[in-house]
């Protein structure tokens, strides 16, 4: 019973700093730059990517659920300090990729995400399995992501010079 009272706190929280995340900036298709930007071939439609991040939140939610109901572990601690750095460096992505239009720089904070989320999934493993295979979709998201970031970053070599950077809306006085 205590896993739902946390289920019912951690799923919406992640889903939420997700939404928050890809909101911080236009992303996907109504993002001028990003339509402007060489696609590789099965690039998913843009449609795809909001139904798989928050079916990854909503996993993720559920495994922090289970790791912060497991009171007795002496790896709690760690796990869910990984489970956070893991967290920060996922919600850096969008801001890193669309906003800033560092294709590079987000193509090395995917690989890294994706060692620190592998870290946590096997420190997860050893306090919940459930827990683990949650995360499971989440690292093959993050492989396919990885690979298209790696391909756009092939394909557009200037990418960060396409369109000038968006800047804040001004105000005439």
């Amino acid at each position: 019973m205590a896993f739902l009272r946390w289920a019912v706190v951690t799923v919406p929280f992640i889903v939420l700093l997700g939404f928050t995340s890809a909101r911080v900036v236009p992303s996907g298709e109504e993002n001028l730059w990003y339509q402007m930007l060489q696609k590789p071939p099965g690039t998913p439609p843009g449609w795809v990517f909001p139904i798989a991040w928050t079916t990854i939140y909503v996993l993720l939610g559920l495994a922090l659920a289970m790791i912060i109901n497991a009171r007795g572990s002496k790896l709690r601690g760690p796990a869910l300090t990984l489970f956070a750095v893991q967290m920060a460096a996922n919600l850096v992505w969008t801001p890193l990729f669309f906003g800033a239009q560092q294709v590079f720089w987000a193509l090395v904070l995917i690989v890294m995400l994706f060692f620190l989320a592998l870290a946590t999934t096997i420190v997860f493993g050893r306090i919940r399995t459930g827990a683990a295979w949650l995360l499971v979709p989440y690292l093959a998201w993050l492989c396919v992501a990885g690979a298209l970031n790696y391909q756009i970053d092939q394909l557009n070599p200037n990418a960060e010079t396409l369109v000038p950077a968006q800047s804040a809306p001004q105000m005439e006085i």
